[in-house]
């Protein structure tokens, strides 16, 4: 069996690896190709390119990379000719995955979507390539999955593969016991998985802690660093800012979002993760003035994380912006301080979040995600045989 990937974003890039891994114990001497990252890389993919080191948002970060995203596209498309591997699997990243599945499809390859684009959040009318170029999607959240299915759409739900690593990712003790000795009291800081993200948000964060840390000198703020550019670039930041108390860890957000009494976060899919250690969350995002301004237009859904959007109300509280001003600075510092400052508001929220997530995180969907897969490859390639 030989499957083609691409994945363009560090959690797409982990979540691939699982698959990957998976795959290969259903289907021993499976071949996996295509694009992805150091994960992927690790578990055996054959890497076309890191797609991994493009992981960009908005128009002001692509038009420069514009030349170069054409280049892998046409690269993909001569080696799926040339290959023609019996499935291609895109995971996010849903600007570059099109073209990948547009000339899939031209090669007369089933393609199936992992983690597929949230087109009931914003542009809903991409749905049109859903229906053309995507064979099948692989669902990881319930609501979505409905979604896709009421407008024709052929969708299997698996479930999120965040839940799995909460489930099956043991935590680091020494981690967890250095976060703690260090105070009684953690606000977890995840400043986000992009490049751009960490520098865009990271120092509207600090403007926030330094509110905080004058009525609350006690609490410190570990950093959950998703890689080793993160930690160095946060580390960079903090050194305008030494007298602030942030402590940095690198690939220990597990540990960091455990030993934390609540989070302050960059918007993101790892907010299921908080959702699946029962961690209320300040949820932040700093976007461009272009994405920003088209934002107010193309957005469809009340919320932009998907602890909300699964409630369908505002437990963790949320700050767009594209200017960080003082002002918005308190906004979040007061948001923060609702639950540092009154512990039984943060009770509250934390039997809030055990009643929502008893009802929807769920191991297993990467296991189901690897199911799927194998029967709908094998079906499809014995159909092929048979023709």
């Amino acid at each position: 069996m030989h499957v083609f990937f691409s994945a363009g974003e560090p959690s797409g890039d982990q979540h691939g690896a699982e698959l990957m891994e998976l795959l290969g114990e259903s289907a021993p001497g499976a071949r996996f190709s295509g694009f992805g990252g150091p994960d992927m890389e690790a578990a055996g993919l054959q890497s076309l390119y890191r797609l991994t080191d493009l992981a960009v948002m908005g128009f002001g970060q692509v038009l420069p990379m514009l030349a170069k995203f054409r280049g892998l596209v046409k690269q993909a498309e001569a080696y799926l000719a040339a290959e023609r591997p019996d499935a291609v699997v895109l995971i996010d990243f849903p600007g570059f995955n099109w073209w990948i599945a547009k000339a899939a499809k031209k090669a007369g390859i089933p393609v199936y979507f992992y983690c597929p684009p949230q087109l009931w959040a914003w542009a809903p009318w991409r749905i049109r390539k859903v229906r053309k170029y995507v064979d099948c999607i692989l669902s990881v959240l319930p609501f979505e999955a409905e979604w896709y299915r009421q407008r024709g759409v052929d969708v299997e739900y698996v479930g999120h593969p965040f839940f799995d690593e909460v489930a099956h990712h043991p935590l680091d003790e020494t981690t967890l016991s250095t976060i703690r000795q260090r105070s009684d009291r953690n606000v977890a800081l995840l400043p986000g998985s992009r490049k751009q993200e960490v520098n865009r948000n990271f120092p509207a964060m600090l403007m926030t802690i330094r509110k905080l840390t004058k009525k609350y000198p006690e609490v410190r703020f570990p950093v959950a660093c998703y890689k080793e550019w993160h930690f160095n670039r946060c580390r960079e930041l903090l050194s305008e800012a030494e007298d602030l108390p942030v402590d940095l860890y690198l690939s220990k957000t597990p540990e960091v979002i455990e030993a934390a009494d609540m989070c302050y976060m960059v918007s993101g899919s790892v907010s299921l993760e908080l959702l699946a250690r029962r961690t209320p969350a300040v949820v932040m995002y700093r976007g461009g003035y272009i994405m920003g301004n088209l934002a107010k237009v193309l957005v469809t859904c009340k919320y932009m994380s998907l602890p909300n959007l699964i409630a369908d109300r505002s437990l963790f509280p949320e700050f767009p912006f594209m200017r960080p001003t003082d002002g918005i600075a308190q906004e979040m510092a007061d948001a923060l301080e609702q639950w540092l400052g009154n512990p039984w508001k943060l009770a509250q929220i934390k039997q809030e979040l055990n009643t929502l997530a008893d009802g929807i995180v769920q191991a297993g969907g990467v296991s189901r995600a690897a199911d799927v897969l194998i029967s709908r490859i094998t079906n499809s390639t014995s159909q092929r045989r048979a023709a």
